[in-house]
């Protein structure tokens, strides 16, 4: 049987977002499907005009209970890939002893890694600057786009990315992050030594402004004692819409050689 592959998607996304790499890996023989975050299964006009009202009160702990349901439906244990708060996701599933093998693209940090730097504070306080925004629905500008996802594309690139892309979102979820060293029972907290843990690889951006490739560095370095599979890959120049950029295939064809590797007999388990 062909290996499967579950793809997650980040804040402000949907799952059009990986439409590309289901493509790309369907065509290497693998079977492919990025399910949506909870209240995303709606086509993107409709979110972008009426976003349901219970999107302002969504959390991270409702979104991984969701993939993890998928997960614990398939007859084998498939491989993660996730981007941004996917690739946060993906770390909370592999430390709960789901899935195959893991890859987190420009992954948000768990609990004990800190996402804040310079760039990392300007692209999120459009969010953590807004009244009582952790119990609201949260909106994008194209400028903090700009900033935040595509800072490495052209102009018409960008504003391309920006009108099929971006939805409203939850705001709980980047307070539940940004706080997270607060909350004794941050929903974000991972066992960095989980020896039961299964492969993982973190791929970072060297020019992400939102989750800047140093993060994602001191992120790798917290799984280094687990004695588990844990790699590290940066690509220079790539912006955190790595999975989209022109150029993605790279990362693609990195992954899939990176699975090949290390995943093999992994999907059993």
């Amino acid at each position: 049987m062909a290996a499967r592959i579950i793809f997650i998607h980040g804040a402000w996304m949907t799952p059009l977002c990986w439409d590309g790499w289901v493509r790309f890996f369907e065509g290497r023989g693998f079977r492919c499907s990025a399910p949506p975050w909870p209240l995303r299964d709606r086509p993107i006009g409709d979110l972008r005009l009426s976003p349901p009202a219970e999107l302002a009160r969504l959390g991270i702990a409702d979104i991984v209970d969701h993939y993890a349901a998928l997960i614990r439906a398939e007859k084998t244990p498939p491989v993660l890939i996730g981007h941004s708060f996917g690739g946060l996701f993906v770390q909370i599933l592999l430390d709960r002893g789901l899935g195959a093998a893991g890859v987190a693209i420009d992954p948000v940090p768990p609990k004990g890694v800190s996402p804040l730097r310079a760039s990392s504070i300007r692209a999120n306080a459009g969010v953590l600057l807004t009244w009582r925004a952790w119990r609201r629905i949260v909106r994008m500008s194209f400028a903090q786009f700009q900033y935040a996802f595509v800072n490495a594309l052209s102009r018409p690139e960008q504003e391309e990315v920006y009108e099929k892309h971006v939805v409203p979102e939850s705001g709980r979820i980047f307070f539940q992050t940004a706080f997270a060293a607060l909350d004794r029972l941050s929903p974000i907290a991972v066992d960095f030594r989980n020896a039961q843990r299964r492969p993982l690889l973190i791929i970072a951006g060297g020019a992400d402004t939102i989750v800047p490739a140093s993060v994602n560095r001191v992120n790798h370095g917290a799984y280094l004692t687990a004695g588990t599979p844990t790699d590290f890959k940066e690509f220079a120049g790539r912006c955190h819409w790595t999975i989209g950029q022109p150029g993605w295939e790279e990362v693609a064809q990195y992954t899939a050689g990176w699975l090949a590797e290390r995943a093999q007999g992994s999907r059993k388990g």
